[in-house]
């Protein structure tokens, strides 16, 4: 029986009253007439009831939205807005500090605590773990913020109108709060809680994040200070490498054991989660990635082209690689390929007809997430998610080496060829790599150089397939300063002409794609019984349109009469709301804002 991290505590915080809203919610009081925290925070059980309600402060990701592994995108999104020039500090969201609040209210009310030492400690750590996450996703959307590491009343004004403070006394309390977490957790019990290898897991990603961000942000002049975190980075997850007893789910089935990470409803027994969300179908506690397949989006070209042979040279180094139709580009690829994005001959049910992809989206539906249930008849899963998993701590210890410069070629057999054995693709050679670095990928992150460049880039390569639409990809290209990534139009499948294609991998054609309705004579000399059942999509509809007119790769007309512009530095930060700019004129907006 699974271990279930779900406890009602509801009734215990609507007591304390901390998420009553105001006018700024990190001023929130408790009503006079509740129970006060002398009488709740007593002992380490109220401690774990009341930690219980930061579970879902930090989630599953299961998207890349927006990115550029997104061909298109049909619903709204801030980032997708923000590049076509469309955000500014009157319309923005964001700036919300409740989940702040209700971390300080327990950590500013623990003199009465008592208990276990060790058990107190852990609990702190737990709270201390989620304000890290906090602050680390503040750092990301702004840089500087205000730090408070106490719970504010109206009357302490100058705190509660005080400047921003400098992004390296913000990052320097994101690592102490990460840092105590994992020395404090505690490292046993169920993976759909908090352990100490999920803050070291945690404190890795953020060391690693804010150690390349400032290696390759030069605007900001902390250059000299990225290799502290980088090698922070590299040893924290080589603690879990060591000491934390997971390991990379293999049986030898290739995708079909890189699938089941995302598609199995009991991952308790799984070694490489170390943090997961734990769903349950006799509960009726579901999760709805029913919705990562052909809704509002679909995968873009640039991913697909990046997944490598399986003799592990690049896809974009064989012939004609850039005119492959759709029912030919999966063959002998990196298996994580084909459980990602719908292959020829995908169906949603089990022994159902095959999947007639759509060009309108640009022909790579997402199936990672996406669970084949033949008896569910509604949009929802029962799949556990992973949080946090062992691959990343891999990639995490591989890219922070390479930065660093002290990458081995026994690094990248504990780390990068350890994920390429499951995906059936020939290992990374460093000599190899870096004598020959690619250069689709040298195109896309010219920042890149030294003596490690080719193996570096290969790390990056290596990231973004098996971390893919595990929503990773924006936050990479943040701190690698790659975001005129972002401005590239995004392209889907190559059609060589207009008439119709096999998209099923029967040999039979199953769509066609003509210029409009009623002009069908690409479609001559196919039989009747063909004709009649083809899906038909017309460029007149102004959905998609062909790189090259009647040819080349689909593309979308929003990027024609919205285009996408990367502004940088400005674009790598969002900006604060007016109207907290009104409220407390201290605050300046991020640089170019």
């Amino acid at each position: 029986m699974k271990t279930k991290h779900y406890i009602n505590i509801f009734v215990v915080i609507l007591t304390l009253g901390f998420l009553a809203g105001c006018k700024k919610d990190f001023l929130d009081r408790i009503p006079e007439t509740t129970i006060t925290p002398n009488e709740f925070f007593k002992t380490t059980a109220d401690l774990e009831t009341y930690t219980n309600g930061f579970y879902g402060m930090f989630g599953a990701g299961t998207n890349d939205l927006f990115s550029d592994n997104i061909s298109v995108y049909l619903g709204g999104h801030e980032l997708d807005n923000m590049i076509r020039g469309k955000i500014t500090p009157a319309n923005v969201g964001g700036w919300n500090w409740g989940n702040l609040r209700t971390i300080n209210y327990m950590l500013n009310n623990l003199k009465n605590v008592t208990g276990d030492a060790a058990t107190i400690k852990h609990f702190v750590g737990i709270a201390r773990f989620y304000r890290g996450i906090f602050y680390f996703n503040m750092i990301r959307r702004y840089g500087d913020v205000p730090y408070y590491n106490t719970v504010l009343g109206t009357n302490d004004e100058a705190q509660l109108y005080k400047a921003k403070d400098p992004r390296t006394l913000v990052a320097d309390s994101v690592l102490a709060d990460l840092e105590y977490a994992a020395a404090n957790v505690l490292p046993t019990g169920t993976n759909t809680r908090v352990t100490k290898w999920a803050a070291l897991t945690v404190l890795s990603r953020f060391c690693l994040y804010e150690g390349t961000f400032r290696k390759y942000h030069d605007e900001l002049g902390l250059q000299s200070s990225a290799t502290s975190f980088l090698q922070r980075a590299a040893s924290a997850a080589k603690t879990v490498m060591t000491d934390g007893g997971f390991s990379i789910y293999n049986t030898g089935k290739k995708g079909e054991d890189y699938q089941k990470l995302f598609t199995s409803e009991d991952l308790s027994g799984n070694k490489e989660m170390i943090f997961y969300d734990d769903y349950n179908r006799a509960l009726n506690r579901s999760n709805d990635t029913h919705y990562v397949f052909d809704w509002q989006w679909s995968l873009s070209k640039s991913l697909i082209d990046t997944y490598l042979m399986t003799d592990g040279t690049a896809f974009t180094s064989t012939t004609d690689w850039d005119k492959k139709p759709y029912a030919e580009i999966f063959k002998n690829r990196d298996a994580r390929m084909a459980v990602t994005v719908a292959p020829p001959g995908f169906s949603t049910t089990l022994g159902g007809a095959a999947n007639k992809t759509r060009p309108t989206f640009g022909g790579y539906p997402q199936i990672k997430f996406y669970a084949i249930d033949p008896t569910s008849k509604s949009y929802t899963e029962f799949t556990d998610l992973p949080i946090l998993r062992y691959a990343e701590v891999l990639l995490n210890n591989a890219e922070a080496n390479a930065e660093l410069g002290t990458l081995s070629q026994a690094d990248l057999d504990q780390t990068i060829n350890v994920l390429r054995n499951r995906a059936g693709v020939a290992a990374l050679n460093m000599v190899t790599a870096n004598a020959s670095p690619d250069n689709v990928l040298a195109a896309m992150y010219p920042a890149v150089n030294g003596i490690n460049k080719g193996v570096l880039l290969e790390i990056r390569r290596e990231r973004n397939v098996e971390l893919a639409c595990e929503g990773f990809r924006f936050a990479d290209l943040l701190r690698w300063k790659a975001g005129k990534l972002l401005e590239r139009p995004t392209q889907g499948m190559y059609v060589a002409k207009l008439g119709a294609y096999d998209v099923t991998g029967d040999g039979v054609e199953d769509v066609a794609i003509l210029q409009a309705a009623g002009q069908e004579t690409p479609l001559d000399g196919l039989p009747a019984s063909v004709k009649d059942k083809l899906v038909k999509y017309y460029l007149s509809d102004n959905s998609f349109y062909l790189s090259n007119g009647t040819s080349g790769f689909i593309m979308f007309p929003e990027n024609q009469t919205s285009p996408r512009s990367f502004i940088e530095p400005k674009y790598y930060y969002f900006p604060i709301p007016m109207q907290q700019i009104l409220l407390n004129p201290q605050l300046k907006q991020p640089t170019g804002w």
